[in-house]
C-alpha cells in the first residue's frame, strides 16, 4: 500500500524546521495584555500559520483550504501532489504552563477518516516560551496521529470518547508506526475504556435513585 511520502520519509521534519523557522521570524504580532493569554497566543499562532502554510509548505500542496468552522475536525487542510489528505490540528503549548490536557479528536469521527488510507489526521503542536513582550517558538511538532504513542495519549469521557494527550508537556512520537497496529491499539483501549463508563453509569443511577427518594419524602 502507498504511503504519504511526507511522512514515510523525512521530509516531515524539514517542514517542523521550516514552521520553527516562520514562525520565530514574525514581528511581534501580540500585545503586553495579550501575551499573557494561552487563548490569545494560541488564535495569533493558528491564524499565522493558517494565512502562511501553503507557503511555508511549497510545492508539497496541490490543494489548500483554512476555512473550517470552529468545532470542525482541522484548523486546516490540504492535498499533496499524490492526492493524499491532510487535515492539520493545531495546538499550541506554553512550556511554563504545569498541566495541559488539549482535546485532540472524536475516536468516531477518526475511525470514519481513517476507513480511506489516503486520509491523514495530523497535528501540528507548537510549543512556545513567552520572554518579555515577545513569543519564542521552541519546539514544532508535525506528525499524524499514529505517531503519538499511546503512553502520551489519553481518553476523555465526551460522546464516543475523545483522545487527549494526556500532558501536552511529554509527547512521544514514534516515526513511521504502522497505522494498523495503531488503530488496533486504539480499539483495545476503548474495550477497556468503555465498561468502566458503564459502572460510573450504574454508579450515578444509583445516586439519583436515592436522590429521588429523598424528594419524594419532601413536602411540596
Amino acid at each position: 500500500m502507498k504511503k504519504s511520502s511526507i511522512f514515510y520519509t523525512d521530509k516531515y521534519k524539514e517542514i517542523e524546521k521550516k514552521i520553527l523557522s516562520f514562525l520565530n521570524a514574525q514581528k511581534d504580532f501580540l500585545s503586553e495584555r495579550s501575551i499573557n493569554s494561552p487563548r490569545a497566543v494560541g488564535d495569533a499562532i493558528e491564524s499565522v500559520i493558517s494565512e502562511n502554510f501553503q507557503t511555508i509548505l511549497g510545492d508539497v500542496i496541490k490543494d489548500y483550504s483554512s476555512s473550517f468552522a470552529r468545532r470542525a475536525m482541522a484548523d486546516l487542510a490540504f492535498t499533496d501532489k499524490d492526492d493524499f489528505y491532510y487535515v492539520v490540528d493545531v495546538k499550541t503549548h506554553r512550556l511554563d504552563t504545569k498541566f495541559n490536557m488539549p482535546n485532540l479528536t472524536s475516536v468516531e469521527r477518526l475511525s470514519r477518516f481513517y476507513e480511506e488510507d489516503a486520509n491523514y489526521f495530523v497535528l501540528l503542536k507548537i510549543d512556545y516560551q513567552v520572554e518579555g513582550t515577545k513569543v519564542a517558538i521552541k519546539h514544532v511538532t508535525f506528525a499524524p496521529i499514529e505517531f503519538f504513542n499511546w503512553n502520551c495519549l489519553t481518553l476523555g469521557a465526551l460522546g464516543w470518547g475523545q483522545i487527549q494527550i494526556a500532558n501536552a508537556n511529554t509527547v512521544n512520537v514514534a516515526p513511521k508506526t504502522s497505522r494498523k497496529k495503531w488503530m488496533l491499539e486504539l480499539c483495545d483501549t476503548l474495550l477497556e475504556f468503555y465498561p468502566k463508563e458503564i459502572n460510573k453509569i450504574g454508579e450515578r443511577i444509583d445516586r439519583f435513585k436515592q436522590v429521588r427518594k429523598f424528594w419524594e419524602k419532601k413536602k411540596d
